[in-house]
């Protein structure tokens, strides 16, 4: 199919589409991305991420795209893997810091809604991303009010062209294994703040162990139980690297960003106990400290 053809399929009314069983879903896929990623070249990321929407890869994906795989297989049951409840610390750094409605807010790994949405009904002007396909098309569905406000990003790979006043991510960066994508992870959260800028870190972890899984095994299928509904589901082994506080704050400072605070905390029932950092860039706490000399 050429880039024209997909193209085209942004004109068809979504109730045509919707007869079309599972090709509906693949050709919604590619609606969500071509919406979130206007193009007029094909490159090899594009032919890559597109051929994934049938289940056929054009290219080898990254180990961390598993999880769209997992929420592909968890949707087509009729499920969302996480719970609606959203992560109260994300509301409480909103306040705490007096971020506005009109304040610029990205959000890194948005998955199927829980956060955005909240505070997308609050009227804040927040773009949602996430590196899944499948999660954007999800949140577009779900929220139909809100769909222009998702969009596909991999944080590791692209760069958006704008900053942001708040940035927000919840439960992402132990999807990383490697230093290199941690670090690039970190770099574009740095890259996109504004000069007055912050930005919330929650990560898996105590605070003390450290471990990581074989990216090699991340699509992977494995047995697993849905925790909202106790069914048994068959579901990509996806990717994980949980790391102490002493190693997440020397990633922050090799990437140049401050921690203003940290602690633990919870977002029940998905994440019983997850450490976090509020951050600002390097360069915005030397020139607040130029400013008071």
């Amino acid at each position: 199919m050429t880039i024209d053809e997909l193209t085209a399929l942004q004109t068809e009314s979504r109730e045509k589409v919707a007869r079309m069983g599972r090709a509906a879903k693949n050709a919604m896929l590619v609606l969500a991305y071509l919406e979130s990623n206007p193009i007029t070249v094909c490159s090899q990321k594009d032919y890559r991420q597109i051929g994934s929407f049938g289940g056929e890869y054009n290219m080898q994906k990254k180990y961390y795209e598993a999880y769209d795989d997992r929420y592909r297989q968890i949707h087509e049951q009729g499920l969302q893997w996480f719970s609606e409840n959203p992560s109260d610390i994300v509301f409480e750094t909103i306040q705490a810091y007096s971020i506005l409605p009109q304040s610029r807010i990205l959000e890194i790994g948005c998955g199927e809604g829980r956060d955005a949405f909240p505070i997308l009904n609050q009227g804040f002007d927040l773009l949602a991303t996430d590196v899944s396909p499948e999660a954007i098309m999800h949140c577009k569905t779900k929220f139909p009010d809100f769909s222009d406000h998702f969009q596909i990003v991999d944080c590791v790979t692209e760069k958006l062209g704008k900053q942001f006043d708040f940035i927000y991510t919840v439960a992402v960066i132990h999807m990383l294994i490697s230093n290199e994508d941690r670090n690039a992870f970190y770099s574009f959260i740095r890259e996109h703040l504004s000069s007055a800028g912050i930005a919330l870190i929650c990560t898996m972890g105590d605070g003390n162990s450290e471990i990581q899984t074989d990216p090699g095994t991340a699509f992977d299928i494995v047995d697993r139980t849905h925790d909202q509904t106790g069914k048994a589901v068959k579901i990509a082994n996806t990717s994980c690297r949980k790391v102490s506080f002493d190693t997440f704050e020397k990633e922050l400072l090799q990437n140049g960003l401050i921690i203003i605070k940290k602690g633990i905390t919870t977002v029940e029932p998905d994440f019983p106990r997850m450490m976090f950092a509020i951050v600002k860039t390097k360069q915005q706490m030397k020139e607040r400290q130029i400013c008071e000399l």
